[in-house]
């Protein structure tokens, strides 16, 4: 069997298991959440700014985005996990069924997970008997369904979780324009955002393993194109208003 290099498949570290990964996971989340708040929250704001130098017009669209998207995020999250909630719930119901209805066909079936893991039948239906005697609900949810049922993912947490962090991101952009004067107001916004994608980027690359160059690229350069994109549009729409 060829030796595989650990280094390949983590080289920030051991792959996490359990809690930890878990935390991992809503990290993860938390940090896209906060990168579509400053993408989202910086086009809108710039936009704005290219049709108009008020700056409690520009203030006014920056909220409205940041609160619309925000609860966007949340509402959207929470429907997503809750669904995901719904139909964990529903296969633990059906395996707790089958658990009591057919118990020695569960077994096997627990045996021959293992065993397609590698282990001999021998110790595949071994394993499969202590666990079983130990607590059979546990250990199927966890090898058959991959589910640990007294830690499923809250809905609410979700939700709050998405809108804390979008918020967060799209405050960056939005500060950045409002506090600062009219003719560098666009600049600033653009290096506050490319900061935070950076930031972004670079914390989502460590988070998967992946190469933080690549990663913070595409993330500053989405979002710089965003804003030039909706930047025209706000100076196009304004000399067709004026």
């Amino acid at each position: 069997m060829a030796e595989i290099d650990d280094g390949e498949l983590d080289p920030h570290g051991a792959e996490p298991h359990g809690d930890v990964g878990g935390k991992l996971n809503w990290l993860r989340a938390g940090v896209l959440g906060a990168n579509d708040g400053i993408v989202s929250v910086a086009g809108l704001v710039v936009g704005v700014a290219g049709a108009t130098a008020d700056r409690t017009t520009i203030l006014t669209a920056g909220i409205a985005g940041l609160v619309a998207g925000a609860f966007s995020m949340a509402g959207g999250e929470y429907v997503s996990v809750s669904t995901q909630r719904d139909t964990e719930h529903a296969m633990l119901r059906l395996e707790k069924h089958e658990l009591r209805t057919m118990p020695e066909a569960e077994e096997q079936e627990l045996a021959g997970i293992y065993e397609g893991k590698g282990l001999s039948p021998e110790l595949a239906r071994q394993v499969a008997r202590e666990l079983t005697e130990k607590d059979a609900f546990q250990a199927h949810a966890e090898a058959e369904l991959g589910i640990d049922p007294d830690n499923l993912t809250s809905p609410w947490q979700a939700a709050w979780a998405s809108l804390a962090a979008f918020s967060v991101g799209a405050l960056l952009p939005l500060l950045a324009i409002v506090w600062t004067g009219v003719s560098l107001r666009v600049w600033a916004c653009a290096a506050a955002a490319v900061i935070g994608l950076t930031l972004t980027g670079w914390i989502s690359a460590r988070l998967g393993n992946a190469k933080e160059g690549r990663a913070i690229l595409r993330n500053a350069g989405v979002g710089a194109l965003t804003m030039v994109v909706t930047y025209f549009v706000g100076v196009l729409f304004g000399v067709t208003v004026g």
